[in-house]
């Protein structure tokens, strides 16, 4: 009896079940505008639109960076699926609220907050952004900007736009600047079962 439990093990094997690898958080192609351009490997954004991560902001409190590339009109942020990414700028509606190049805040075309005037982001900063379900803060070369927004509702992602030759690179790990205390980066959320 014991041989034949054994001998229904089938393949012999150690018994153990791969682990699926979690996916990369990346610029999203199935959501992005029309005449976006997604290159290095899910990671920059070009032409004119916008697109979504691939992750939602599940966990309690995100942190993720841009890296201006080339300036232009730009903007990043939180968004809805709902967002309509060919119509920049974004923050025209209740499905985003971003952070646009003139350094004002949007949502619900809306001003909602402004980086001081002598810190918009130039050529080669990185803007870093936390969000807590609540409020979105900004973060230019590590430093707080103090002009926290707040106001958009449901399941938001990651978000970025780009037009007049505007180039912006995403990290949403392995970042430039240590994420402040208590945020880390995007986490897919994981099903056990």
């Amino acid at each position: 009896m014991f041989t034949c439990c054994l001998g229904c093990c089938g393949d012999g094997g150690s018994g153990h079940i791969p682990l699926k690898e979690m996916p990369t958080v990346q610029l999203d192609t199935h959501h992005m505008g029309t005449d976006v351009v997604i290159v290095k490997s899910g990671r920059r954004i070009c032409g004119t639109g916008g697109c979504l991560a691939n992750a939602p902001l599940h966990q309690n409190k995100s942190y993720f960076e841009f890296k201006i590339q080339s300036t232009g009109v730009w903007g990043v942020g939180v968004a809805t699926q709902k967002v309509n990414l060919n119509q920049v700028p974004l923050g025209r509606d209740t499905n985003s609220l971003v952070l646009r190049h003139d350094g004002s805040v949007y949502h619900n075309n809306e001003e909602k907050s402004r980086l001081p005037a002598n810190s918009l982001p130039q050529e080669g900063d990185i803007v870093g952004i936390t969000y807590d379900h609540v409020e979105l803060n900004l973060y230019l070369n590590g430093k707080n900007m103090h002009c926290p927004a707040s106001g958009i509702r449901g399941t938001v992602y990651p978000v970025v736009y780009v037009d007049d030759s505007a180039i912006l690179d995403c990290q949403f790990s392995d970042f430039y600047h240590t994420p402040p205390q208590g945020f880390e980066k995007i986490l897919f959320e994981q099903q056990i079962f």
